[in-house]
Protein backbone atom coordinates (compact mmCIF):
# COMPACT_ATOMS: atom_id res chain seq x y z
CA UNK A 1 0.00 0.00 0.00
CA UNK A 2 0.88 3.87 -0.26
CA UNK A 3 0.45 6.75 1.89
CA UNK A 4 0.86 9.71 0.23
CA UNK A 5 1.59 12.87 2.74
CA UNK A 6 4.73 12.99 5.24
CA UNK A 7 2.72 14.95 8.16
CA UNK A 8 2.50 13.87 11.54
CA UNK A 9 -0.81 11.32 10.37
CA UNK A 10 0.61 9.98 7.83
CA UNK A 11 3.67 9.14 9.52
CA UNK A 12 1.96 7.29 12.50
CA UNK A 13 -0.35 5.61 10.10
CA UNK A 14 2.62 4.49 8.24
CA UNK A 15 4.67 3.09 11.89
CA UNK A 16 1.26 1.59 12.80
CA UNK A 17 0.78 -0.32 9.46
CA UNK A 18 4.87 -1.16 9.16
CA UNK A 19 4.46 -2.80 12.84
CA UNK A 20 1.82 -5.11 11.34
CA UNK A 21 4.20 -6.44 8.50
CA UNK A 22 2.50 -4.58 5.95
CA UNK A 23 4.02 -3.69 2.87
CA UNK A 24 3.74 -0.05 3.06
CA UNK A 25 5.32 2.39 1.44
CA UNK A 26 5.47 6.95 2.58
CA UNK A 27 6.02 9.40 0.26
CA UNK A 28 6.26 13.14 1.16
CA UNK A 29 7.10 15.80 -1.49
CA UNK A 30 8.84 17.80 1.02
CA UNK A 31 10.95 16.59 4.10
CA UNK A 32 9.35 15.08 6.75
CA UNK A 33 6.93 17.14 9.18
CA UNK A 34 7.99 19.87 7.13
CA UNK A 35 4.58 21.93 6.48
CA UNK A 36 1.50 21.76 8.76
CA UNK A 37 3.26 19.29 11.39
CA UNK A 38 6.16 21.89 11.51
CA UNK A 39 3.80 24.79 12.31
CA UNK A 40 2.04 24.42 15.55
CA UNK A 41 1.53 25.29 18.67
CA UNK A 42 4.22 22.96 20.04
CA UNK A 43 1.50 21.83 22.61
CA UNK A 44 0.09 18.09 23.16
CA UNK A 45 -3.48 19.01 24.79
CA UNK A 46 -6.73 17.72 25.34
CA UNK A 47 -8.14 20.73 23.49
CA UNK A 48 -9.74 22.34 26.86
CA UNK A 49 -11.95 24.92 24.82
CA UNK A 50 -13.77 21.87 22.40
CA UNK A 51 -15.41 21.56 25.55
CA UNK A 52 -17.46 24.55 25.03
CA UNK A 53 -18.09 23.05 21.00
CA UNK A 54 -19.07 19.82 22.52
CA UNK A 55 -16.79 17.60 21.28
CA UNK A 56 -16.10 15.32 24.07
CA UNK A 57 -15.36 12.10 21.95
CA UNK A 58 -12.36 14.48 21.04
CA UNK A 59 -11.40 15.63 24.15
CA UNK A 60 -11.41 12.19 26.02
CA UNK A 61 -9.52 10.75 24.05
CA UNK A 62 -6.79 14.02 23.44
CA UNK A 63 -6.11 13.59 27.00
CA UNK A 64 -5.92 10.09 27.17
CA UNK A 65 -2.84 10.34 24.13
CA UNK A 66 -1.68 13.12 25.53
CA UNK A 67 -0.70 10.68 29.06
CA UNK A 68 0.07 7.70 26.69
CA UNK A 69 2.64 10.41 24.74
CA UNK A 70 4.11 11.36 28.11
CA UNK A 71 5.19 7.86 28.56
CA UNK A 72 6.11 7.09 24.93
CA UNK A 73 8.02 9.87 24.01
CA UNK A 74 9.46 11.66 27.52
CA UNK A 75 12.29 12.72 26.12
CA UNK A 76 10.24 15.38 23.23
CA UNK A 77 6.88 15.56 25.28
CA UNK A 78 7.14 16.98 28.61
CA UNK A 79 4.28 18.21 31.74
CA UNK A 80 3.73 21.96 30.82
CA UNK A 81 2.03 24.10 33.27
CA UNK A 82 -0.46 26.47 31.81
CA UNK A 83 -1.86 29.63 33.46
CA UNK A 84 -5.30 30.79 32.52
CA UNK A 85 -5.31 34.48 33.74
CA UNK A 86 -9.02 36.03 33.98
CA UNK A 87 -10.23 39.52 34.88
CA UNK A 88 -14.24 38.67 35.64
CA UNK A 89 -15.95 36.13 37.65
CA UNK A 90 -19.46 35.31 36.06
CA UNK A 91 -19.25 36.64 32.61
CA UNK A 92 -19.49 34.26 29.73
CA UNK A 93 -21.94 31.89 31.58
CA UNK A 94 -24.91 32.54 29.06
CA UNK A 95 -22.21 32.55 26.13
CA UNK A 96 -21.06 29.35 26.46
CA UNK A 97 -24.18 27.31 26.96
CA UNK A 98 -25.69 29.27 23.48
CA UNK A 99 -22.21 28.18 21.77
CA UNK A 100 -22.43 24.96 22.81
CA UNK A 101 -26.21 23.96 21.95
CA UNK A 102 -26.06 26.08 18.67
CA UNK A 103 -22.60 26.33 17.53
CA UNK A 104 -22.63 30.35 17.63
CA UNK A 105 -22.10 32.56 20.29
CA UNK A 106 -23.62 36.15 20.58
CA UNK A 107 -22.29 38.78 18.35
CA UNK A 108 -21.29 40.68 21.37
CA UNK A 109 -18.51 38.87 23.05
CA UNK A 110 -18.20 38.32 26.79
CA UNK A 111 -14.84 37.34 28.36
CA UNK A 112 -15.00 33.89 29.84
CA UNK A 113 -14.91 34.48 33.97
CA UNK A 114 -13.75 32.87 36.59
CA UNK A 115 -16.68 30.36 36.81
CA UNK A 116 -16.90 29.08 33.59
CA UNK A 117 -13.48 28.20 33.50
CA UNK A 118 -13.78 26.93 36.78
CA UNK A 119 -16.66 24.35 35.17
CA UNK A 120 -14.60 23.59 31.84
CA UNK A 121 -11.61 22.49 34.04
CA UNK A 122 -13.43 19.97 36.24
CA UNK A 123 -14.94 18.67 33.08
CA UNK A 124 -11.19 18.18 31.78
CA UNK A 125 -9.90 17.05 34.64
CA UNK A 126 -12.52 14.00 34.64
CA UNK A 127 -11.56 13.11 31.47
CA UNK A 128 -8.34 13.08 31.82
CA UNK A 129 -8.02 11.29 35.21
CA UNK A 130 -5.90 13.83 36.73
CA UNK A 131 -5.06 12.98 40.46
CA UNK A 132 -6.01 10.44 40.28
CA UNK A 133 -3.52 7.39 41.62
CA UNK A 134 -2.92 5.43 37.91
CA UNK A 135 -4.87 7.73 36.26
CA UNK A 136 -3.55 10.88 34.70
CA UNK A 137 0.77 11.53 35.12
CA UNK A 138 -0.31 15.10 35.48
CA UNK A 139 -2.16 16.44 38.78
CA UNK A 140 -5.51 18.62 38.86
CA UNK A 141 -6.35 22.38 38.19
CA UNK A 142 -5.60 25.07 40.84
CA UNK A 143 -6.96 28.26 40.92
CA UNK A 144 -5.53 31.35 42.82
CA UNK A 145 -7.52 35.00 43.58
CA UNK A 146 -5.99 38.29 43.12
CA UNK A 147 -2.94 38.61 45.46
CA UNK A 148 -1.85 34.44 44.94
CA UNK A 149 -2.14 34.60 41.11
CA UNK A 150 0.52 37.96 41.65
CA UNK A 151 2.92 36.58 43.88
CA UNK A 152 3.53 33.52 41.35
CA UNK A 153 3.48 35.46 38.46
CA UNK A 154 4.51 38.68 39.49
CA UNK A 155 4.52 40.45 36.09
CA UNK A 156 0.86 39.90 34.92
CA UNK A 157 -1.20 42.97 34.30
CA UNK A 158 -2.48 43.80 37.56
CA UNK A 159 -6.17 44.21 36.75
CA UNK A 160 -6.17 39.95 36.41
CA UNK A 161 -8.38 39.05 39.17
CA UNK A 162 -7.91 35.27 38.94
CA UNK A 163 -5.32 32.56 37.35
CA UNK A 164 -6.15 28.70 36.84
CA UNK A 165 -3.45 26.71 36.28
CA UNK A 166 -3.48 23.18 34.79
CA UNK A 167 -1.37 21.06 33.10
CA UNK A 168 -0.86 19.26 29.49
CA UNK A 169 2.01 18.80 27.80
CA UNK A 170 4.49 20.67 25.19
CA UNK A 171 6.36 18.59 22.82
CA UNK A 172 10.20 20.19 22.67
CA UNK A 173 11.06 18.58 18.80
CA UNK A 174 7.72 18.12 16.39
CA UNK A 175 9.79 17.46 14.00
CA UNK A 176 11.85 15.25 15.36
CA UNK A 177 9.20 12.97 16.85
CA UNK A 178 7.49 12.75 13.62
CA UNK A 179 10.69 11.93 12.12
CA UNK A 180 11.11 9.23 14.58
CA UNK A 181 7.90 7.55 13.72
CA UNK A 182 9.24 6.82 9.84
CA UNK A 183 12.80 5.50 11.76
CA UNK A 184 10.93 2.99 14.16
CA UNK A 185 8.72 1.93 11.25
CA UNK A 186 11.76 1.47 8.39
CA UNK A 187 13.43 -0.37 11.65
CA UNK A 188 10.59 -2.68 12.42
CA UNK A 189 9.48 -3.26 8.89
CA UNK A 190 11.83 -3.94 5.18
CA UNK A 191 8.94 -3.49 3.64
CA UNK A 192 8.34 -0.18 5.19
CA UNK A 193 9.89 2.22 2.83
CA UNK A 194 10.21 6.32 3.13
CA UNK A 195 10.75 8.35 0.13
CA UNK A 196 10.78 12.33 0.70
CA UNK A 197 10.87 14.85 -2.05
CA UNK A 198 8.81 12.68 -3.93
CA UNK A 199 4.90 13.65 -4.70
CA UNK A 200 1.94 11.97 -6.72
CA UNK A 201 1.33 13.86 -9.77
CA UNK A 202 -1.60 11.18 -11.24
CA UNK A 203 -3.13 8.04 -11.66
CA UNK A 204 -2.72 6.19 -14.70
CA UNK A 205 -3.25 2.12 -16.17
CA UNK A 206 -3.87 1.18 -12.64
CA UNK A 207 -1.05 3.28 -10.76
CA UNK A 208 -0.15 6.04 -9.00
CA UNK A 209 2.51 8.53 -10.57
CA UNK A 210 5.16 9.11 -8.51
CA UNK A 211 7.78 12.40 -9.30
CA UNK A 212 11.24 13.09 -7.88
CA UNK A 213 11.48 16.49 -7.05
CA UNK A 214 15.23 16.43 -8.04
CA UNK A 215 15.28 14.77 -11.04
CA UNK A 216 11.59 15.26 -12.26
CA UNK A 217 11.59 11.51 -12.82
CA UNK A 218 8.28 10.17 -12.62
CA UNK A 219 7.88 6.69 -12.24
CA UNK A 220 4.22 4.50 -11.22
CA UNK A 221 3.32 2.76 -8.25
CA UNK A 222 0.74 -0.04 -8.09
CA UNK A 223 -0.86 -0.12 -4.42
CA UNK A 224 -4.09 -2.00 -3.52
CA UNK A 225 -4.88 0.99 -1.25
CA UNK A 226 -3.87 4.47 -1.55
CA UNK A 227 -4.14 6.53 1.85
CA UNK A 228 -4.00 10.27 1.15
CA UNK A 229 -2.71 11.58 4.64
CA UNK A 230 -2.05 15.12 2.49
CA UNK A 231 -3.72 17.33 5.03
CA UNK A 232 -4.71 20.65 3.92
CA UNK A 233 -3.90 19.48 0.45
CA UNK A 234 -6.32 16.67 0.49
CA UNK A 235 -8.29 17.92 -2.22
CA UNK A 236 -5.52 19.15 -4.18
CA UNK A 237 -4.01 15.26 -4.12
CA UNK A 238 -7.22 13.77 -4.76
CA UNK A 239 -7.68 15.64 -7.72
CA UNK A 240 -4.40 15.14 -9.21
CA UNK A 241 -5.39 11.11 -8.87
CA UNK A 242 -8.05 11.37 -10.71
CA UNK A 243 -10.78 11.58 -7.62
CA UNK A 244 -11.84 15.16 -7.27
CA UNK A 245 -13.17 15.70 -3.72
CA UNK A 246 -14.19 18.57 -1.74
CA UNK A 247 -13.59 17.49 2.36
CA UNK A 248 -11.20 20.68 3.41
CA UNK A 249 -11.51 24.13 4.29
CA UNK A 250 -8.41 24.41 6.36
CA UNK A 251 -7.37 28.12 8.56
CA UNK A 252 -3.98 29.42 8.89
CA UNK A 253 -2.40 29.89 11.92
CA UNK A 254 0.59 31.81 12.63
CA UNK A 255 3.61 32.29 15.25
CA UNK A 256 6.08 34.80 16.52
CA UNK A 257 9.27 33.42 18.31
CA UNK A 258 11.23 36.52 19.64
CA UNK A 259 14.40 36.24 22.10
CA UNK A 260 12.86 38.58 24.81
CA UNK A 261 14.47 37.26 28.24
CA UNK A 262 12.11 39.53 30.58
CA UNK A 263 9.14 37.94 28.80
CA UNK A 264 10.83 34.02 29.00
CA UNK A 265 11.29 35.33 32.96
CA UNK A 266 7.83 36.53 33.36
CA UNK A 267 6.70 33.16 32.19
CA UNK A 268 7.93 31.11 35.01
CA UNK A 269 8.23 28.26 33.03
CA UNK A 270 4.48 27.80 31.97
CA UNK A 271 2.28 28.77 29.26
CA UNK A 272 0.39 31.66 29.84
CA UNK A 273 -2.96 30.58 27.66
CA UNK A 274 -5.78 33.15 27.58
CA UNK A 275 -8.83 34.73 26.09
CA UNK A 276 -7.68 38.11 23.55
CA UNK A 277 -10.07 41.11 23.31
CA UNK A 278 -11.43 39.81 19.68
CA UNK A 279 -12.31 35.97 21.52
CA UNK A 280 -9.67 34.14 20.16
CA UNK A 281 -7.87 31.86 22.29
CA UNK A 282 -3.93 33.03 22.68
CA UNK A 283 -0.62 31.77 24.08
CA UNK A 284 2.12 32.91 25.28
CA UNK A 285 4.60 30.07 25.58
CA UNK A 286 8.46 29.75 26.80
CA UNK A 287 10.64 27.40 24.73
CA UNK A 288 14.01 26.85 23.90
CA UNK A 289 15.26 29.99 25.81
CA UNK A 290 13.09 31.63 23.07
CA UNK A 291 9.05 32.52 23.68
CA UNK A 292 6.34 31.35 21.14
CA UNK A 293 3.58 34.22 20.24
CA UNK A 294 0.36 32.61 19.15
CA UNK A 295 -1.90 32.08 17.21
CA UNK A 296 -4.13 33.45 14.63
CA UNK A 297 -7.18 31.53 12.82
CA UNK A 298 -7.85 32.83 9.67
CA UNK A 299 -9.49 31.51 6.20
CA UNK A 300 -6.27 29.97 3.87
CA UNK A 301 -6.16 28.67 0.40
CA UNK A 302 -3.76 25.59 0.45
CA UNK A 303 -2.73 26.75 -2.92
CA UNK A 304 -0.91 29.84 -1.93
CA UNK A 305 2.01 29.55 0.50
CA UNK A 306 1.25 30.18 4.37
CA UNK A 307 2.89 32.72 5.73
CA UNK A 308 2.98 35.07 9.07
CA UNK A 309 2.12 38.80 7.91
CA UNK A 310 3.16 41.98 9.60
CA UNK A 311 -0.65 42.32 10.44
CA UNK A 312 -0.36 39.26 12.75
CA UNK A 313 3.00 40.16 13.84
CA UNK A 314 0.96 43.20 15.81
CA UNK A 315 -1.88 41.32 16.94
CA UNK A 316 1.06 39.67 18.88
CA UNK A 317 2.50 42.21 19.88
CA UNK A 318 -0.44 43.50 21.30
CA UNK A 319 -1.41 40.31 23.12
CA UNK A 320 1.71 39.98 25.11
CA UNK A 321 1.08 43.80 25.86
CA UNK A 322 -2.60 42.28 26.99
CA UNK A 323 -1.05 39.77 29.97
CA UNK A 324 2.31 41.54 30.43
CA UNK A 325 1.65 45.17 30.36
CA UNK A 326 5.51 46.42 32.07
CA UNK A 327 6.90 44.20 29.51
CA UNK A 328 8.39 45.31 26.13
CA UNK A 329 7.61 43.47 23.15
CA UNK A 330 9.30 44.63 20.06
CA UNK A 331 9.46 43.55 16.28
CA UNK A 332 13.66 43.63 16.39
CA UNK A 333 13.21 40.58 18.86
CA UNK A 334 11.86 38.57 16.27
CA UNK A 335 13.55 35.50 15.66
CA UNK A 336 11.44 33.78 13.50
CA UNK A 337 7.78 33.65 12.42
CA UNK A 338 5.82 30.44 10.89
CA UNK A 339 2.68 29.53 9.42
CA UNK A 340 1.06 26.82 8.75
CA UNK A 341 -2.31 25.89 7.43
CA UNK A 342 -4.68 23.61 9.74
CA UNK A 343 -6.22 20.31 7.84
CA UNK A 344 -9.56 21.26 9.02
CA UNK A 345 -12.92 19.79 7.64
CA UNK A 346 -14.89 22.04 5.25
CA UNK A 347 -17.33 24.65 7.18
CA UNK A 348 -20.27 27.03 6.47
CA UNK A 349 -20.03 28.68 10.01
CA UNK A 350 -18.55 31.77 9.97
CA UNK A 351 -16.76 31.69 13.19
CA UNK A 352 -12.99 29.47 11.86
CA UNK A 353 -12.30 28.91 15.81
CA UNK A 354 -15.98 26.88 15.94
CA UNK A 355 -14.62 24.52 13.32
CA UNK A 356 -14.60 20.40 14.53
CA UNK A 357 -11.05 19.56 15.47
CA UNK A 358 -12.15 15.99 14.92
CA UNK A 359 -11.51 13.76 12.36
CA UNK A 360 -12.73 11.19 9.99
CA UNK A 361 -11.75 9.08 7.73
CA UNK A 362 -13.26 8.67 3.94
CA UNK A 363 -13.39 6.04 1.08
CA UNK A 364 -13.21 6.39 -2.36
CA UNK A 365 -11.66 4.38 -5.68
CA UNK A 366 -9.23 5.71 -8.56
CA UNK A 367 -9.60 5.00 -12.02
CA UNK A 368 -10.90 1.68 -12.68
CA UNK A 369 -12.26 0.80 -9.02
CA UNK A 370 -9.42 -1.59 -8.71
CA UNK A 371 -7.46 0.56 -6.64
CA UNK A 372 -9.18 1.47 -2.67
CA UNK A 373 -8.60 5.10 -1.63
CA UNK A 374 -8.96 6.61 1.85
CA UNK A 375 -8.91 10.34 2.66
CA UNK A 376 -8.08 11.58 6.12
CA UNK A 377 -9.86 14.56 6.70
CA UNK A 378 -8.99 16.57 9.67
CA UNK A 379 -6.88 15.32 12.76
CA UNK A 380 -5.11 16.81 15.63
CA UNK A 381 -1.24 16.64 16.45
CA UNK A 382 -2.35 15.35 19.71
CA UNK A 383 -4.10 12.70 18.31
CA UNK A 384 -2.00 11.49 15.99
CA UNK A 385 -1.04 8.12 17.30
CA UNK A 386 -5.24 7.02 17.54
CA UNK A 387 -5.60 8.60 14.48
CA UNK A 388 -3.45 6.14 12.54
CA UNK A 389 -4.60 3.42 14.20
CA UNK A 390 -7.78 3.83 12.90
CA UNK A 391 -6.38 4.19 9.63
CA UNK A 392 -4.41 1.07 10.16
CA UNK A 393 -7.07 -0.77 11.22
CA UNK A 394 -9.44 0.38 7.95
CA UNK A 395 -6.67 -0.53 5.62
CA UNK A 396 -6.00 -4.29 7.21
CA UNK A 397 -9.82 -4.75 6.85
CA UNK A 398 -9.70 -3.68 2.99
CA UNK A 399 -6.48 -6.33 2.27
CA UNK A 400 -8.06 -9.08 4.75
CA UNK A 401 -4.99 -8.76 7.51
CA UNK A 402 -5.06 -9.56 11.23
CA UNK A 403 -3.62 -6.42 13.47
CA UNK A 404 -0.62 -7.96 15.45
CA UNK A 405 -0.42 -5.32 18.01
CA UNK A 406 -1.51 -1.68 19.23
CA UNK A 407 0.89 0.74 19.22
CA UNK A 408 -0.41 2.42 22.26
CA UNK A 409 2.16 1.99 25.12
CA UNK A 410 4.84 1.46 22.86
CA UNK A 411 7.75 3.79 22.95
CA UNK A 412 8.59 6.10 19.99
CA UNK A 413 12.39 6.45 19.28
CA UNK A 414 14.65 7.86 22.01
CA UNK A 415 12.22 7.53 24.12
CA UNK A 416 12.74 3.66 24.39
CA UNK A 417 15.08 3.16 27.57
CA UNK A 418 14.47 6.63 28.71
CA UNK A 419 15.91 6.99 31.77
CA UNK A 420 13.39 8.78 34.76
CA UNK A 421 15.07 11.62 36.59
CA UNK A 422 16.40 9.10 39.38
CA UNK A 423 17.70 6.51 36.70
CA UNK A 424 19.28 9.90 34.72
CA UNK A 425 22.34 10.21 36.54
CA UNK A 426 23.28 6.56 36.34
CA UNK A 427 22.42 5.79 32.80
CA UNK A 428 24.92 8.62 31.63
CA UNK A 429 27.42 6.77 33.64
CA UNK A 430 26.46 3.62 32.53
CA UNK A 431 26.10 4.57 28.84
CA UNK A 432 27.65 7.93 27.84
CA UNK A 433 30.85 7.33 30.04
CA UNK A 434 33.79 9.67 28.76
CA UNK A 435 31.24 12.48 28.31
CA UNK A 436 31.40 15.57 29.67
CA UNK A 437 28.36 15.81 31.81
CA UNK A 438 27.16 19.19 30.13
CA UNK A 439 27.88 17.41 26.45
CA UNK A 440 25.83 14.44 28.25
CA UNK A 441 22.66 16.36 29.38
CA UNK A 442 22.42 17.92 25.58
CA UNK A 443 22.60 14.70 23.56
CA UNK A 444 20.00 12.90 26.42
CA UNK A 445 17.67 16.12 26.03
CA UNK A 446 17.84 16.29 22.10
CA UNK A 447 18.24 12.44 21.34
CA UNK A 448 16.45 10.55 24.39
CA UNK A 449 18.22 7.27 24.51
CA UNK A 450 19.97 7.47 21.33
CA UNK A 451 22.02 9.88 22.90
CA UNK A 452 24.72 6.87 22.85
CA UNK A 453 24.79 6.40 19.29
CA UNK A 454 25.17 10.35 18.66
CA UNK A 455 28.18 10.23 21.01
CA UNK A 456 29.86 7.26 19.43
CA UNK A 457 30.04 9.34 16.45
CA UNK A 458 31.01 12.03 17.84
CA UNK A 459 34.47 9.78 19.38
CA UNK A 460 35.30 8.87 15.82
CA UNK A 461 35.26 12.35 14.58
CA UNK A 462 37.43 13.02 17.27
CA UNK A 463 35.56 14.80 20.10
CA UNK A 464 37.61 17.76 20.70
CA UNK A 465 36.36 18.08 24.46
CA UNK A 466 39.86 19.10 26.01
CA UNK A 467 40.19 22.55 25.11
CA UNK A 468 43.26 23.10 23.60
CA UNK A 469 44.60 27.17 25.60
CA UNK A 470 43.45 29.75 24.12
CA UNK A 471 41.10 28.09 21.60
CA UNK A 472 37.86 26.92 20.81
CA UNK A 473 37.35 22.26 20.82
CA UNK A 474 37.88 20.86 17.88
CA UNK A 475 34.32 19.71 17.31
CA UNK A 476 32.94 23.22 17.51
CA UNK A 477 30.55 24.25 14.83
CA UNK A 478 31.07 27.82 14.26
CA UNK A 479 28.83 30.25 16.42
CA UNK A 480 27.55 27.46 17.91
CA UNK A 481 29.07 26.10 21.32
CA UNK A 482 26.44 23.26 21.57
CA UNK A 483 26.57 21.33 18.11
CA UNK A 484 29.30 19.60 16.83
CA UNK A 485 30.39 17.87 13.40
CA UNK A 486 30.18 14.76 14.66
CA UNK A 487 27.00 15.34 15.89
CA UNK A 488 25.61 16.82 12.42
CA UNK A 489 27.39 14.10 10.33
CA UNK A 490 25.46 11.31 12.46
CA UNK A 491 22.39 13.39 11.56
CA UNK A 492 23.30 13.48 7.62
CA UNK A 493 24.26 9.42 7.87
CA UNK A 494 21.17 8.51 10.07
CA UNK A 495 17.95 10.90 9.59
CA UNK A 496 16.91 10.74 6.05
CA UNK A 497 18.35 14.02 4.97
CA UNK A 498 18.32 15.31 1.53
CA UNK A 499 18.75 18.75 1.76
CA UNK A 500 20.59 21.40 4.21
CA UNK A 501 17.15 22.93 5.05
CA UNK A 502 16.48 19.63 6.69
CA UNK A 503 19.02 19.87 9.12
CA UNK A 504 18.85 23.54 9.54
CA UNK A 505 14.90 23.31 10.30
CA UNK A 506 14.23 20.61 11.26
CA UNK A 507 16.72 18.05 12.72
CA UNK A 508 18.15 20.52 14.76
CA UNK A 509 16.05 24.05 16.60
CA UNK A 510 19.21 26.16 15.30
CA UNK A 511 17.00 28.16 13.33
CA UNK A 512 13.71 27.97 15.28
CA UNK A 513 16.22 29.73 17.95
CA UNK A 514 17.44 32.45 15.81
CA UNK A 515 21.17 30.95 15.75
CA UNK A 516 21.14 30.65 12.22
CA UNK A 517 24.76 32.81 10.56
CA UNK A 518 26.06 32.55 6.74
CA UNK A 519 29.45 31.39 8.66
CA UNK A 520 27.33 28.35 10.22
CA UNK A 521 25.67 27.35 6.73
CA UNK A 522 28.67 26.93 5.08
CA UNK A 523 30.18 24.85 7.56
CA UNK A 524 26.96 23.07 7.99
CA UNK A 525 27.02 22.47 4.23
CA UNK A 526 30.67 21.17 4.15
CA UNK A 527 29.38 18.53 6.62
CA UNK A 528 26.45 17.39 5.24
CA UNK A 529 28.27 17.51 1.45
CA UNK A 530 30.83 15.71 2.69
CA UNK A 531 28.73 12.74 4.02
CA UNK A 532 25.96 12.76 1.06
CA UNK A 533 28.32 13.15 -1.65
CA UNK A 534 27.89 17.09 -2.33
CA UNK A 535 29.85 18.84 -5.22
CA UNK A 536 31.12 22.87 -4.09
CA UNK A 537 28.19 23.81 -6.02
CA UNK A 538 25.13 21.45 -4.85
CA UNK A 539 27.24 22.83 -1.71
CA UNK A 540 26.61 26.49 -2.28
CA UNK A 541 23.33 25.92 -4.07
CA UNK A 542 21.76 24.86 -0.77
CA UNK A 543 22.85 27.35 1.43
CA UNK A 544 21.20 29.57 -1.09
CA UNK A 545 18.09 27.54 -0.20
CA UNK A 546 18.05 27.94 2.87
CA UNK A 547 18.69 31.78 3.11
CA UNK A 548 15.67 32.19 0.57
CA UNK A 549 13.88 29.72 2.74
CA UNK A 550 14.27 31.37 5.72
CA UNK A 551 13.58 34.82 4.51
CA UNK A 552 10.29 34.05 2.55
CA UNK A 553 8.84 31.70 5.07
CA UNK A 554 10.30 32.78 7.80
CA UNK A 555 11.30 36.10 8.09
CA UNK A 556 14.84 35.75 8.52
CA UNK A 557 17.29 37.49 6.73
CA UNK A 558 21.22 36.59 6.85
CA UNK A 559 23.70 39.39 6.43
CA UNK A 560 27.44 39.37 6.81
CA UNK A 561 26.76 36.64 9.18
CA UNK A 562 24.11 38.31 11.50
CA UNK A 563 20.67 37.40 11.98
CA UNK A 564 17.87 39.88 11.75
CA UNK A 565 14.07 39.82 11.53
CA UNK A 566 12.53 41.43 8.41
CA UNK A 567 9.92 44.88 9.88
CA UNK A 568 13.34 46.34 11.95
Amino acid sequence: MLIVGGGINGLSAFRDLALQGIDVTLVERGDLAGATSAASSRMIHGGLRYLEHGEFRLVREAVEERNDLLRTAPHYVRPLPTTVPMRTALTGLTAAPRRFLTGHGPRQRAPRGAALVALGLRMYDSYSGAGRKGGSPVPTHEFASHAEALRQLPDLDPATRYIATYYDAGVRAPERLGLELALDAVAANPRARVATYVEAVGFRDGAVELRDTLTATTVPFEARVVVNASGPWTDLTNAALGEPSRHMGGTKGSHIVVANDALHEACRGREIFFENEDGRIVLVYPQHGRVILGTTDIPADPREPARCTDEEVDYFIELAARVFPAIAVTRDQIVYRYAGIRPLPRSDGEDPGAIPRDYRLVWSSLGDGGTAALSLVGGKWTTFRALGEKVADEVLERLGATRRSSTRGVAIGGGAGYPSEAEREDWVADRLEGVPPHRAATLLDRYGSRATEVARAEVARGTGWERARGTAPACQIADVADVTRGEIAWIADHELVVHLADVVLRRTTLAFEGRVTLRLLDELADIVGERLGWSRRRRRAEVEAVCHELEEAHGVVLRRARVLARGR
